[in-house]
């Protein structure tokens, strides 16, 4: 018997009022939110008896990984207190956001891969903790209250158009599953990571687009210069 996990996000959900759970619309607003919904819409009508098919959509995933992302909102507040002295807020800082661990995530595909096939073939999760549904501004308190720091910010950005509150009931009923971190424990562990110099803030490969972008270009002066596939 073969298993699909599919990492998806609650970004799907994009911008709503109300808690959203697994039936819930979705409203996804991003290429990526597209992405991922289009993805699940792929894989979900292929399950059958022999091979096992579960969406996890994430929330938005924070605190300390050797494939580090600065791109994330928690990990890229963290960034910017240490660089400047201050965190940057996407306006107007009233959206909401769910959060995730990335080892509370991480458990999470571990317990849909150890569940009873029955429990969760053909299923969709939500994965996070209600409790960590939060608005945007007070995420940056958060975030500086961890180290005991004054919430230093600056705005940037127009007006985000994503703000949704997810329910994560269903994976907590089904499969017993709990989140064992709070956002304060992540800013403090990527904080402390930074201090300790197990992160470099100025690290390309943190910032996913940026990084995409680094590569193309580099392939396209590679193809430039080459000859006969050799770099003279």
């Amino acid at each position: 018997m073969k298993r699909y996990v599919l990492a998806s996000s609650c970004s799907v959900y994009g911008f709503q009022d109300g808690i959203l759970n697994e039936t819930s619309k979705v409203n996804p607003l991003t290429t990526y939110a597209k992405a991922n919904y289009l993805a699940e819409r792929g894989v979900l009508p292929l399950v059958d008896k022999n091979f096992i098919v579960t969406v996890l959509r994430q929330a938005t995933v924070y605190g300390f990984s050797y494939r580090m992302r600065f791109d994330l909102a928690v990990n890229g507040m963290v960034r910017a207190l240490f660089k400047y002295g201050k965190i940057k807020v996407m306006r107007d800082g009233t959206q909401w956001r769910p959060f995730v661990h990335v080892k509370d995530t991480s458990n999470a595909f571990i317990t849909v891969m150890e569940a009873e096939s029955e429990v969760v073939n053909g299923e969709t999760f939500n994965v996070g903790s209600n409790d960590q549904n939060i608005q945007i501004f007070n995420l940056a308190r958060t975030v500086a209250e961890a180290y005991g720091q004054e919430c230093k910010y600056e705005w940037y950005g127009d007006p985000d158009t994503r703000s949704y509150r997810v329910n994560f009931e269903k994976i907590a009923r089904l499969l017993n599953y709990k989140t064992n971190y709070t956002i304060a424990d992540g800013a403090r562990e990527v904080w402390d990571a930074l201090i300790n110099n197990r992160l470099n803030p100025d690290d390309p490969k943190t910032i996913t687009v940026k990084w995409y972008k680094y590569l193309l270009e580099t392939q396209k002066l590679i193809r430039e210069i080459e000859i006969n596939g050799k770099i003279l």
